[in-house]
């Protein structure tokens, strides 16, 4: 059995501000860099080899938390294409018809020009499979919207209502994978920061 442990980024500015970043590539905030810096990795992962989106975000939250985290292309967020930048409540208010057809259709959710969930899930299938074969326990500094694509993977969620579980963004959460890369989620949101 391969462990898989999924921490997302921290804050950025657009983060703040609602907006989907998708792509863009955004740094931390100042408020995102201080809270990164208080985070210690629990003791649960001890020993992970770290990989990272290749966003600068994720990169730095990686340099941070004190992981030499190779790139791994994968793991990027999730194309919200012409989307990027804006705040769903303002796309919502635009084409409230539209998009709630579109965020009717779960999986295939696909913002105007990007990618889909399942579009996430087909690009992370490769490397799942490949950490499982290699069997070296591994975390992944990414995102909101891949860690949201593998639990779908790992928990059969469609995506269509709520998540089976509350995840919480400043959490790690770890996964164990099946030898054909297939996750199942072992245990949500262990917490980062040191106990006083």
């Amino acid at each position: 059995m391969t462990w898989l442990a999924l921490l997302r980024h921290g804050p950025t500015a657009w983060n703040g501000e609602k907006r989907l970043q998708g792509r863009a590539d955004r740094p931390l905030s100042a408020e995102g860099e201080a809270q990164v810096r208080s985070w210690t990795l629990p003791p649960e992962v001890a020993g992970f080899r770290w990989l990272t989106s290749p966003l600068i975000r994720a990169r730095r939250t990686a340099a941070l938390i004190g992981v030499e985290a190779a790139i791994e292309p994968a793991a990027i967020e999730l194309d919200f294409g012409a989307w990027e930048g804006r705040r769903l409540s303002e796309i919502r208010a635009e084409d409230p018809a539209g998009v709630a057809v579109n965020e009717a259709r779960g999986l295939d959710f696909t913002p105007p020009g990007g990618e889909s969930p399942r579009d996430v899930q087909a690009r992370l299938a490769p490397l799942l499979a490949g950490l499982s074969r290699e069997g070296v326990d591994t975390g992944i500094v990414t995102h909101k919207g891949v860690i949201r694509a593998l639990l779908s993977l790992a928990t059969g969620w469609p995506m269509v209502d709520k998540p089976p579980v509350k995840l919480f963004w400043d959490r790690v959460h770890l996964f164990d994978l099946a030898a054909d890369g297939t996750p199942h989620l072992v245990q949500p949101n262990l917490p980062l920061k040191a106990d006083p």
